[in-house]
């Protein structure tokens, strides 16, 4: 197409997409160019302005590495990750709710028997976590796995400390015959999202915090059933209700109970205060 304007050029790009062999890419990339090129229309863009954004995600790029991953947590702070998930993880009524998997998950935690502490060593407030795990019907899901992992009492991730060899605050716990399971961990605490890079410093633009909310999270899976990525968040935190990255469910906020040093529900006697957490979850047969 010869002599583009204003008015046709959305319709000439989209012209290209008429060869496209894989209708799904055609799909997203034709809505792709539609609502890019009508945002750019609506407020005016200018040159100067685009190329700002073109650096910005310039920058975005930059920052990632092998332990950082700055387009997830760009992703994350714009609802983006959390629409994603609303909508390929509609759950049944009896099913746990997913929410954002975040940028510190790693796979090859070790396989710690039921009741273990998986934060052995890590500063912070002791935490027994225990429950069930069971189908949307209430059977117990027996031999189900819980992938779990945590900040250290201060709110760092093993992967962001200097000299940390090894992992921390990470581990694999499987459901007893009667669907049960429990661990030892740290309280959470709640904590800033990496804020020294470029999706810092659009927060800051923003007017945003960039805090989340104290939580541990957990992968949990089962042969059979749909497995759940999710958080177990502390009741009453500050930022439950501005979440950074709008992962916070209703469903997923729970009682952390404080004791005072005596002996803890698996017959553990501790010498400093410790909390309980008492937390089901439920797992959707396979589809």
């Amino acid at each position: 197409m010869r002599n583009l304007t204003e008015a046709n050029l959305t319709d000439a790009v989209l012209a290209k997409l008429e060869g496209a062999p894989d209708a799904r890419f055609k799909q997203i990339m034709t809505s792709l160019i539609q609502h890019l090129h009508a945002f750019v229309r609506e407020v005016e863009l200018t040159e100067e302005e685009w190329m700002t954004g073109i650096q910005f995600l310039t920058a975005v790029g930059h920052k990632c590495d092998d332990k950082r991953q700055e387009f997830i947590l760009l992703s994350d702070t714009l609802g983006v990750s959390m629409l994603v998930d609303a909508i390929n993880h509609r759950k049944p009524s009896g099913a746990t709710e997913s929410t954002v998997l975040g940028p510190f998950y790693i796979p090859g935690a070790p396989e710690l028997p039921i009741g273990a502490n998986i934060a052995e060593g890590v500063e912070g407030e002791p935490t027994y976590f225990s429950g069930h795990v069971r189908s949307p019907d209430g059977k117990p899901v027996s031999g189900a796995t819980l992938d779990l992992w945590s900040t250290d009492g201060e709110g760092w991730y093993d992967v962001q400390l200097e000299g940390v060899k090894g992992m921390r605050a990470r581990g694999k716990i499987k459901t007893d015959t009667a669907g049960r399971y429990a661990f030892w961990t740290i309280k959470p605490v709640s904590y800033p999202i990496p804020a020294d890079g470029p999706v810092g410093k659009m927060l800051r633009l923003m007017g945003r915090h960039p805090y989340r909310p104290a939580h541990t999270h957990m992968m949990i899976s089962a042969p059979g059933y749909e497995p759940v990525t999710t958080h177990v968040f502390v009741e009453g935190d500050k930022y439950i209700d501005s979440d950074a990255v709008f992962g916070v469910k209703n469903s997923l906020v729970a009682e952390f109970r404080r004791h005072n040093p005596g002996v803890a529900p698996d017959g553990k006697r501790l010498n400093k205060p410790y909390y309980t957490v008492e937390y089901d979850f439920g797992l959707a047969p396979s589809r």
